[in-house]
């Protein structure tokens, strides 16, 4: 756990820092930018709750922290829905989504295109969560994919410049 605290340390600090503006997720020269810095995780993805799987990662700060665009996109939804409360769904060039929830406030609305490091959002904790925090999700074809090799992939290019 303490490797995960110490790579989401510099991810935040170095990501933030040093945002592109490039859209597609699956391009190896794009840097991309960390949706909430000096967050912790808090909950793997996959972790089993219950019921049903974690189907993102959950990253934990203070209260109303500012969640930043991770890349370029069109926002798909900013609204309530269901467990996830306030939540945010930008659709990013080549297809891929990347999911904000449980948010405080939302900034952004269907139809807006946000530029990665753009502030959308403050963390919350609204439907089902149990403390203040940001559930970050990636979904390919409407489905949700680990987020963790997008994260080491956007550290090791922050650890190389």
């Amino acid at each position: 756990m303490k490797q995960f605290r110490f790579l989401f340390v510099v991810l935040s600090l170095c990501l933030l820092a040093s945002c592109s503006h490039s859209q597609n997720l699956a391009d190896s020269t794009n840097a991309g930018c960390y949706p909430l810095p000096g967050a912790k995780v808090i909950s793997p993805y996959k972790n089993n709750r219950g019921s049903h799987r974690h189907t993102g990662v959950d990253l934990k700060t203070k209260p109303n922290d500012p969640i930043y665009a991770v890349y370029d996109g069109v926002v798909t939804m900013s609204k309530s829905y269901y467990g996830y409360g306030k939540c945010i769904i930008i659709k990013h060039e080549d297809g891929t989504e990347t999911l904000y929830s449980h948010n405080s406030k939302n900034y952004v609305k269907e139809g807006e295109k946000v530029r990665c490091g753009q502030k959308i959002a403050l963390t919350g904790r609204t439907g089902r969560a149990t403390t203040e925090h940001l559930h970050f999700e990636v979904r390919k074809n409407g489905k949700p994919v680990n987020p963790m090799p997008l994260l080491e992939k956007l550290s090791k290019k922050m650890q190389g410049k």
